[in-house]
């Protein structure tokens, strides 16, 4: 006898969706207009980190399309062929918005260690005002991100981490700004893009480490094994579980299924172990989407628990 529930726990209203993807596609643009502004003036003002922080927002606005794509494709229903849905989209876009910054980071370490060697007269002034525009804009979209009713997911943490950065680099090139005018040290330029690609990559590894985990179908975050196996193991009527599988369907939603060995009973009475096991599933662990198969004989040996390890 087997039991299978699928509970969606979806509390987002269509029109909130519709909102947060509004601010993806409102961020893209604004973004798309300052890389323009600032790769022109960091080419003339012969700013390292002006011309690299304008490719970090180039590569920001890339993951904010991917952001948006994958935001829009996470609503569409299972299929014959999905049937799981898209929901993986976003995780897979913050994926590949993680391994972006990586590579740019490497770039931009290797194009200043080159002006090291040979540096160049920069425009200070032109860096302070392009920086302190671009201190604006992303603390605005970052302000938006955080105001979504959705910046919890994986994909609008890795697209705030992204306008973070971006501001933190604002920072640091006002800073280097400053103290070109005053001391006329341009070494200051390659030594801050450096300083921000250490930063950029710690703050991708986080997004990195947890997209993959997910694509990976690892246990979810904040989850521990032995935890969920004996809060289910002491459910009443419950006697053994064994085959217990727990993966995340996208940044937020979780699944389960198992195996549970209960008393052999007709189907109408083994239906409230089944009400009782979700209950605690989803309250205690945030476990929405379960398939539960009851059996009524014991493991003899691991051998005998399907997935070769007897859990219980």
């Amino acid at each position: 006898m087997a039991g299978h529930t699928h509970t969606h726990g979806h509390s987002h209203h269509s029109h909130a969706r519709g909102a947060s993807g509004n601010i993806l596609i409102g961020s893209l643009v604004l973004t798309l207009a300052f890389v323009a502004g600032e790769a022109a003036a960091g080419w003339w003002a012969h700013s390292l980190s002006l011309l690299s922080d304008s490719v970090h927002n180039l590569t920001d606005a890339f993951g904010l399309l991917l952001a948006a794509a994958a935001f829009s494709l996470e609503t569409r229903p299972g299929d014959s062929v999905k049937t799981f849905g898209y929901q993986r989209t976003g995780v897979l876009a913050a994926f590949v918005n993680a391994l972006l910054l990586v590579a740019f980071s490497v770039f931009i370490i290797w194009e200043s260690y080159l002006r090291l060697r040979t540096p160049e007269p920069i425009q200070d002034s032109v860096m302070l005002w392009v920086a302190a525009i671009g201190l604006a804009v992303n603390l605005a979209i970052a302000w938006a991100l955080t105001a979504s009713q959705h910046s919890k997911d994986l994909n609008f943490r890795a697209t705030f981490l992204h306008q973070i950065g971006d501001a933190a680099s604002c920072v640091a090139i006002i800073v280097g700004a400053v103290i070109i005018r005053y001391t006329g040290w341009v070494m200051v330029d390659p030594i801050l893009s450096i300083i921000m690609s250490v930063v950029i990559i710690w703050t991708a590894w986080d997004i990195f480490r947890d997209s993959l985990n997910i694509l990976l179908e690892g246990l979810p975050k904040g989850l521990k094994f032995a935890d969920v196996t004996e809060a289910i193991r002491h459910a009443a009527g419950v006697e053994e579980v064994h085959d217990l599988h727990i993966w995340s369907l996208g940044s937020e939603d979780r699944a389960l299924s198992c195996h549970l060995v209960i008393q052999d009973m007709p189907p109408s009475e083994s239906e409230s172990i089944l009400h009782n096991v979700n209950h605690i599933l989803g309250d205690r662990f945030g476990i929405h989407h379960t398939t539960i198969q009851f059996e009524h004989t014991r493991c003899v040996s691991a051998d005998d628990c399907v997935g070769g390890k007897r859990l219980a």
